[in-house]
C-alpha cells in the first residue's frame, strides 16, 4: 500500500463518519421543528381563546354600562312621577 491508498481509506472513513453525523443532526432538527410547530399551535389556540374571552367580557361590560345608564334614567323618571 502506498500513501495514496492510505489517504483514500482515511478520507473515505471520515466521509462516512461525517455522513452519519449529518443524518443524525438532520433527524434531530426535524424532531425539534415538529415540537416547535406543536408549541406554536398550542400558543395560537391559547391566543384565540383569550381573544374570544376578552371580546365576550367587553360585550358584557358594554351591556352592563348600558343597563346602568338605562336604570338611572328609569329611576329619574320614576322620581318625577
Amino acid at each position: 500500500m502506498n500513501a495514496f491508498e492510505i489517504l483514500v481509506i482515511i478520507l473515505s472513513g471520515m466521509l462516512a463518519v461525517f455522513l452519519l453525523i449529518s443524518i443524525v443532526i438532520g433527524v434531530l432538527l426535524i424532531k425539534v421543528t415538529l415540537q416547535i410547530w406543536k408549541v406554536t399551535d398550542g400558543a395560537q389556540k391559547t391566543v384565540n381563546n383569550l381573544e374570544s374571552l376578552t371580546s365576550g367580557v367587553a360585550g358584557a361590560a358594554s351591556k352592563a354600562v348600558l343597563g346602568r345608564i338605562l336604570l338611572k334614567g328609569f329611576k329619574k323618571v320614576a322620581k318625577r312621577k
